[in-house]
């Protein structure tokens, strides 16, 4: 193309994007004219060809004003934007450092306000997973927050439009995971059959999904349309079937705040909800996917939901593989597991983080003989947790709410942390013997406490008579990896040198609960390999 081409080119796009960006052209809906889309597109790769700071800085105020006009013209249009804005999105991110733009509101402001009216839109779907993947690196690395956060959003996304797509979704999941969204994803997942029924509930009582807001219709509409899916699912018709027998308006509603109906149609993760699974809302709609025939997009999901569990599975194996490979990971997270200790009262499932970063810390000695401050600091909030729950009979659940089975429940989960608790506090005094003086005052409180479950003080009992033979505690206890200056493996037995040293690690599961002298009646050397 030669330059006189090019510039005819270039000026011609450019009057198209400034005809369009300009606030007296109010009758001129950008995403109503498709020259608009290929303007920018064209724009950019010239942009790209040239490589010219000087042509970018002309561009990109017209670039600008058209995105800040699309946003504030779509709630007014029937036109999709998607495609357009994605363009405008592709050129901030390629060329932002180049005129200073930082791209992080534009994003958040893509998925707030347009692709949360445009999900359901299957061209608009597989453009912005496309979107995604091109520009997942720099999205993970410099706007590290941004899919976690919408992760909601985007399970609407896959959810609605199904199998498809779920290849390209497949690429950008493993970024929908967070410290923040690490916990609430999982519930969010196992739900995706119930958002597909919750989201063909909407359609069929509000119209299209595309280009109307869900929370809109929460706000409007919420209470009719879950007492519309309770109805159908307990008697068969609907509300509308009721004619003039049906009950009043005013007989009829609902708590707007329903958790599951709002829950399942957010669209930005605010931390880890609690599910009821008893509750009217949850069975009604289980009850009403039962009964009525499963759409192929219900049928889809639920073939994809386990594939995505699976791939959550496979995260959490790696993480535990790299703390098994790398035990110091424990004292650099040190700051962050604390802070998740101090939360087990939260909720059940921050309970349940809690015990397996307990099991974490005792099983690799809080970091290694060589992070010392660090175990001291991990040990320290375990005594601050184990006293808080000796001296509480509540875990982060209210009393009122309790019926007797939720006592069951919230001992038996209190009994439980108690035990990885102990457990802990013992692992790490028998890795950093500085501690076992603490340590056994922390296990003689327990031991003393006689608390209602007879599992938690006995097992500390235990492990105070443990800790009086420090060879078969460092067999019981010890790191399940061997330690400086010790390649043998803690917990193991070298049964080969029995014949000429005497062995200290004797399995101790072979005394197991009996009381009174041993029950075994052979000689070691019935066990010990013959010369």
């Amino acid at each position: 193309m030669g330059d006189g081409d090019r510039d005819g080119n270039w000026d011609f796009h450019l009057r198209t994007l400034s005809n369009s960006s300009r606030d007296s052209n109010l009758s001129n809906d950008p995403a109503s004219d498709p020259s608009v889309l290929q303007s920018v597109k064209r724009l950019h790769e010239l942009c790209k060809e040239e490589n010219s700071e000087d042509l970018i800085a002309r561009v990109y105020p017209h670039i600008n004003k058209l995105f800040q006009r699309s946003v504030a013209s779509l709630s007014q249009s029937r036109n999709p934007y998607g495609l357009l804005l994605l363009a405008i999105l592709q050129f901030f991110l390629d060329f932002g450092e180049v005129v200073l733009h930082d791209a992080d509101p534009s994003l958040r402001t893509f998925f707030r306000s347009c692709l949360s009216r445009e999900f359901a839109d299957p061209v608009v779907a597989e453009a912005t997973l496309d979107f995604l993947n091109v520009n997942k690196k720099k999205i993970l690395t410099s706007f590290s927050t941004l899919l976690p956060q919408f992760f909601p959003l985007l399970l609407k996304l896959i959810a609605w439009n199904g199998e498809k797509v779920e290849k390209s979704f497949m690429k950008i999941f493993p970024g929908l995971m967070s410290p923040g969204s690490f916990l609430p994803l999982f519930p969010s997942l196992v739900d995706l059959p119930i958002l597909v029924v919750a989201l063909e509930k909407v359609e069929r009582s509000s119209g299209s999904l595309i280009g109307s807001s869900i929370a809109s219709i929460q706000k409007s509409t919420a209470p009719e349309m879950l007492l519309a899916l309770m109805d159908e699912a307990y008697t068969g018709s609907t509300i509308a079937d009721g004619g003039a027998d049906s009950e009043s308006e005013d007989s009829n509603t609902i708590d707007a705040a329903d958790t599951l109906f709002l829950e399942l149609l957010k669209d930005e993760n605010d931390g880890l909800a609690e599910r009821h699974g008893t509750s009217p809302a949850m069975v009604a709609t289980l009850q009403a996917a039962i009964n009525t025939h499963q759409s192929d997009r219900l049928k889809q999901i639920l073939k994809m939901t386990p594939r995505l569990l699976d791939v959550r599975k496979r995260l959490v194996e790696f993480i535990l593989a790299a703390f098994q490979r790398s035990p110091n990971f424990i004292a650099l997270l040190k700051k962050p597991i604390m802070d998740r200790l101090g939360e087990a009262y939260d909720s059940p499932a921050k309970t349940e983080l809690a015990l397996q970063l307990c099991w974490a810390i005792g099983e690799h000695g809080g970091g290694g003989g060589s992070h010392k401050d660090a175990a001291r600091e991990l040990f320290e909030s375990l005594e601050l947790l184990l006293y808080e729950n000796l001296s509480s009979s509540r875990l982060g659940l209210r009393e009122s709410a309790l019926s007797s089975g939720g006592e069951s429940s919230r001992k038996s989960s209190q009994s439980r942390l108690l035990c990885f608790v102990v457990t802990a506090i013992a692992k790490l005094a028998t890795y950093h013997r500085e501690l076992l003086p603490r340590a056994r005052v922390s296990l003689g409180k327990v031991a003393r406490s006689r608390i209602s479950d007879v599992r938690v003080w006995r097992r500390a009992r235990d492990y105070l008579g443990l800790m009086n033979e420090p060879a078969i505690c460092l067999s019981v206890l010890g790191p399940s990896r061997p330690s400086e200056g010790n390649m043998q493996k803690p917990g193991t037995v070298n049964w080969s040198e029995g014949g000429t040293k005497m062995i200290a690690h004797i399995p101790f599961y072979i005394l197991g609960e009996q009381k009174g002298p041993p029950f075994h009646d052979f000689s070691f050397s019935d066990i010990l390999p013959r010369r």
